[in-house]
């Protein structure tokens, strides 16, 4: 059979299981195996326990749990909570003010989380409710979330980072500095959007009719919830600090973190009991044991793409266009767009960073440039359908907010993203600028 042939198979028995609700881990390696034995018999099973174990076996994920712990502390506390009351006493009280500071408050718990699912859910618990309370549409309340809680898969510290430096063998300091400036950029873009949004609706605000003895305590209660972020805040700018000073691996400083976070949550918040301390190791360790299957089961379907020359034939045929180097990006881009509807980030990642890294390079690509543009098409994927996380996030956060609502305040944001990608490939600069400053 030859590989094209093999290859559409392949990915429609992929989509099928996928489809009938098989776990994303399960379809990949189900599929995988079954490619392996059909093509090459039945020896191809110990090269498939082999390939499973070495493809997570390496020191550098040991970042990937870490930080997820680290995530875990901040999003099972009231750190969310806190940093979405201290933002409100800034912005909450002008016209359209409440949701762009849900904008920020996605942005810098972002930073805290490193992960998407939990920045999305921590401050739209909050976020949502308020918003509706304060007569902001259904669509704006539930979109400015689902589109914030994207940040956390590109304000560093981030986990897709991690995954992309490992599967393509470039820096993760410098992956995350690159990450940085773009991520403000698109807070930037979605405030503005939001703005506009509200203003279009007749601009929100908080109710006049507050007495002077209510606002007081409000400030004095916010500013205290702002005392108590701002720890978790000096944490994350030490870690950064530390992997972009080259004072330590991303692997230990994601274990000072979680260590640092986990006391923090501890001390800060009073958490003494095992009841909360066991909700944050579980959700930590689900989330990890998830990604970890999920990377290993990516390198055994990457194993048997290529050993049917699947790969190999696909590469060949995008590397063989004879187009202009800016309509193969676009190409590519088209391609990571959808595979970010059916695929959650990490997969995306694993499966085609290392197919994708030779064809950027010689089309003279910047590899950490490119990594940027490849996390804001998975951002995109995150509140898009099919899968779209977020917005099923929010859907189960707000239940009594029907789906298309959510679904149509989300895409003006998705808009916003496909900016940010033409602002990036016309500047490059807003991400290779500060890493070029930083480490030369």
């Amino acid at each position: 059979m030859d590989p094209v042939t093999s290859g559409i198979l392949v990915i429609v028995a992929l989509f099928a299981l996928m489809a009938i609700g098989t776990p994303i881990a399960f379809a990949l390696g189900g599929v995988s195996l079954a490619a392996l034995v059909l093509g090459s018999g039945m020896s191809e099973l110990t090269y498939f326990g082999e390939t499973f174990y070495s493809s997570i076996a390496s020191f550098g994920f040991v970042a990937i749990p870490m930080f997820i712990l680290m995530g875990a502390a901040v999003a099972s506390s009231p750190t969310g909570r806190d940093l979405y009351r201290s933002l409100d006493l800034w912005l909450g009280r002008v016209p359209g003010g409440l949701a762009i500071s849900n904008i920020g408050a996605c942005s810098i718990f972002a930073a805290l989380s490193g992960s998407s699912p939990a920045t999305s859910a921590a401050i739209g618990k909050l976020g949502i409710p308020e918003m509706r309370k304060r007569g902001y549409p259904d669509g704006v309340a539930a979109g400015c979330i689902a589109a914030g809680g994207t940040l956390g898969i590109l304000i560093p510290p981030s986990v897709t980072m991690i995954v992309y430096g490992i599967a393509t063998e470039t820096s993760i300091g410098r992956l995350f500095i690159a990450g940085a400036m773009p991520g403000l950029m698109l807070a930037g873009l979605f405030m503005a959007w939001t703005l506009i949004a509200c203003k279009l609706a007749g601009g929100y605000q908080n109710p006049v009719a507050e007495a002077a003895s209510a606002v007081k305590q409000n400030v004095e209660g916010n500013l205290k919830a702002l005392v108590r972020v701002v720890p978790f805040l000096i944490v994350v700018s030490g870690i950064l600090f530390a992997l972009y000073g080259g004072l330590a691996t991303p692997s230990e400083a994601a274990g000072a973190g979680a260590f640092l976070c986990l006391a923090l949550a501890i001390v800060v918040y009073r958490m003494w009991q095992a009841k909360p301390l066991k909700v944050i190791l579980r959700d930590a360790l689900r989330e990890s044991v998830m990604i970890m299957l999920i990377i290993a089961a990516a390198e055994i379907f990457a194993y048997a793409l290529s050993s049917l020359y699947i790969t190999q034939t696909v590469a060949g045929g995008i590397a063989d266009l004879e187009v202009n180097r800016w309509v193969l990006m676009g190409v590519i881009n088209l391609f990571l767009l959808v595979a970010g509807f059916f695929l959650p980030p990490v997969a995306v990642i694993v499966m085609t960073a290392p197919i994708l890294m030779p064809i950027i390079l010689s089309a003279n690509f910047d590899p950490y440039w490119f990594a940027v543009i490849l996390t804001i098409n998975l951002e995109i994927g995150l509140i898009t359908p099919p899968v779209g996380l977020n917005l099923f996030i929010i859907k189960g956060i707000a239940p009594d907010i029907a789906l298309k609502d959510i679904l149509l305040g989300s895409l003006p944001y998705a808009l916003c993203m496909v900016l940010g990608i033409v602002l990036l490939c016309f500047f490059p600069g807003i991400a290779t600028w500060l890493p070029d400053l930083i480490l030369g």
